[in-house]
């Protein structure tokens, strides 16, 4: 009995020492993969950013000094849940950012959603973060699968290529690009020609790259992401495939990729991004910055973050409060304005509609020196880059 009682005793003083914590200091937490297949996409640039975001605010809010703190998940959900759940109810964590890997999202924005705080994901791809599974206190910043699919198929397709191969990763995340591509580029007058499915992390893709040559289709869809995508986009250049006269066409393409690659295997890739450090002052500005202390220019998902935790803060301080549930009530209603985004809106579902952009990596003539990689094809609008509103499941949208 005596034990039970200390125990509890215990965990009362930490979830007040928690508390006392929260009153005192805002803390954000970064929460992604730092080590493994996606680490390229958020990873330490994600921390990086949120601090570079909490410096041009600041410091603080509300009186308050602004931590920054930084988990790796490993792509494992157990992790990645125990870690929210302990910054939330120990550490005094208002809001967690980043967050790739959808299923760690998802878990994490439920959790949030529990206790009343906030998710801003920028990493993760899957639109049930702002569909069937939306949340109040759940925002997803930048890109989504629909972004990148639809977004992109119709844009290309209404460039002219019409027919497709679909290479797709084999699992949700790749199943869903594939389909939303398949159901885009017939609803515009195209056609896909074949699908092969290859397993997650795979790294040999000769036999399906074969087969999406034989197929003769103007544009190869590359269904996945990460290191799955850099080894496709390489070998596809080793078998001679781009340099043919075949487009491929990535739909999760960070400039980190390109630049792992080289404009040599990279060159003529097609993919869609809703950050270029190149594209306006703005951009150049927080591209320089984070260049500065990273030694590499931010891709989307990084940017998002500093744009995220910027409007997280905005929002905070013109409601004069921390309480989540306020805050993100704030969030909707203030437009999304920073050094990347202008004009831009929460919708109340809780996505962020902003333009996004149709690239063409260079080739290395084009290229002017390190991280000149892309040239901007065309503005996606932001409404065409999201589930219409019409077509939501999102228990917030007013039907």
């Amino acid at each position: 009995m005596r034990t039970s009682f200390i125990a509890a005793l215990l965990a009362t003083t930490t979830l007040a020492a928690g508390t006392a914590q929260a009153a005192e200091v805002i803390r954000i937490g970064v929460l992604n993969d730092q080590s493994g297949l996606y680490s390229e996409f958020g990873g330490a640039g994600s921390v990086e950013a949120a601090r570079l975001a909490v410096e041009d605010f600041g410091g603080q809010v509300l009186g308050k000094k602004i931590e920054i703190l930084s988990a790796d998940h490993q792509n494992k959900p157990d992790i990645g849940l125990a870690k929210a759940r302990e910054w939330f109810d120990t550490q005094g964590v208002h809001a967690i950012a980043d967050l790739t890997n959808s299923a760690i999202a998802l878990g994490v924005q439920n959790l949030a959603r529990e206790r009343g705080k906030i998710t801003l994901a920028t990493g993760p791809g899957t639109t049930r973060l702002t569909n069937e599974d939306c949340s109040p206190n759940g925002f997803h910043w930048m890109w989504d699968t629909y972004s990148q699919a639809v977004g992109t198929a119709r844009a290309v397709v209404q460039d002219g290529g019409k027919d497709w191969f679909m290479l797709t990763a084999d699992y949700a995340f790749g199943h869903q690009m594939a389909a939303d591509i398949d159901r885009t580029v017939k609803e515009n007058g195209g056609k896909v020609l074949g699908q092969v499915r290859h397993p997650l992390g795979n790294s040999d893709f000769s036999s399906f790259l074969l087969q999406a040559q034989a197929s003769k289709a103007a544009i190869i869809g590359l269904a996945n992401g990460g290191t799955d995508t850099t080894n496709a986009v390489k070998q596809a250049a080793e078998f001679g495939i781009t340099s043919s006269g075949q487009k491929l066409v990535g739909l999760a393409v960070l400039i980190s990729d390109v630049h792992a690659l080289g404009l040599e295997n990279a060159k003529g890739l097609i993919a869609t991004t809703a950050y270029y450090w190149d594209r306006d002052e703005g951009s150049r500005k927080l591209g320089e910055r984070f260049e500065a202390r990273m030694k590499r220019k931010p891709n989307m998902v990084q940017a998002g973050v500093y744009s995220a935790v910027t409007h997280y803060l905005k929002a905070m301080q013109a409601a004069g409060t921390d309480d989540g549930t306020v805050v993100a009530a704030k969030m909707r209603e203030l437009p999304v304005d920073d050094l990347i985004t202008k004009g831009g809106k929460v919708r109340e579902d809780g996505r962020v509609i902003r333009d996004m952009y149709l690239i063409e990596v260079k080739t290395p003539a084009e290229s002017k020196g390190p991280w000149d990689y892309y040239k901007v094809q065309r503005t996606i609008p932001g409404d065409q880059a999201a589930i219409p509103l019409s077509e939501s499941k999102c228990s917030l949208v007013k039907k």
